[in-house]
């Protein structure tokens, strides 16, 4: 179970290379609007005891700090990474943070690469959706294209809207990065014919830059989990892949 500081790492990420996590979310706590069954920071109700936040001059100045002691240090690296314990854009300030993280990443590391991982479900809001059209990479989330499945993986802790979720995509015209997790349970395969056919038709409606497919590589909260071999993820993606699609397999 993760719990992060404001500002973390490097670390090495098997998507975004050496990456500086920024964390907007409690120190000692967890917030998402999901409870994934598969997230490594635990289950959401593990972490209550700490629901503060950070202001966005606090996330400022620690990546300040953090940014002049890695060049001090001559430490490279590749993604400045807004993670860490939850959905990133549930901060009420995340558009102004993301403005800030731009200009210390500009004054910094020019060549890193700002990233947000993000399950998407914030794109009717316009502030974040302005906000994230800034970054390098807006990393969005969808693990399965239909409601059943949304709720058994991901189990959303509000009325999730697939449709209004795809549409918020919709609105990146293409300049965003997709990920989808893989695995099997005891009632949900991304792999199977259904489920499979109905995500490589969202994929098509919504046309990416680039797909990030990849499986369980920590300790999950849901023990009954069955991890997909990237062969196996390859071979189900084979149609997009023929396709033209950018495929990133992990």
């Amino acid at each position: 179970m993760l719990r992060e500081e404001t500002v973390f790492g490097p670390i090495r990420s098997r998507r975004l290379g050496r990456s500086l996590g920024i964390n907007l979310l409690p120190q000692k706590g967890k917030i998402c609007n999901f409870d994934c069954i598969y997230c490594e920071c635990g289950w959401n109700k593990d972490g209550k005891d700490d629901q503060s936040l950070p202001t966005a001059l606090d996330v400022r100045r620690a990546l300040e700090d953090k940014l002049a002691e890695l060049m001090l240090e001559d430490v490279q690296i590749d993604s400045i990474t807004f993670s860490g314990d939850g959905e990133p854009t549930l901060h009420p300030e995340f558009d102004r943070i993301v403005e800030d993280v731009i200009k210390l990443r500009d004054a910094f590391y020019p060549n890193a690469k700002i990233s947000v991982l993000t399950n998407a479900t914030r794109l009717n809001e316009e502030k974040v959706v302005q906000a994230l059209k800034k970054v390098d990479n807006p990393i969005l989330k969808l693990d399965a294209a239909t409601l059943a499945g949304v709720q058994s993986i991901n189990r959303p802790t509000f009325p999730y809207d697939l449709e209004q979720v795809l549409c918020g995509m919709e609105q990146f015209d293409g300049e965003f990065i997709l990920q989808t997790m893989f695995l099997k349970t005891a009632d949900f395969d991304s792999t199977a014919p259904d489920m499979l056919e109905l995500w490589m038709e969202a994929v098509r409606r919504i046309q990416p830059r680039e797909i990030q497919c990849y499986s369980v590589d920590r300790p999950t909260p849901e023990k009954a989990i069955e991890k997909i071999s990237a062969d196996q993820i390859r071979k189900a993606v084979k149609p997009l892949i023929e396709e033209g699609f950018v495929m990133s397999i992990y």
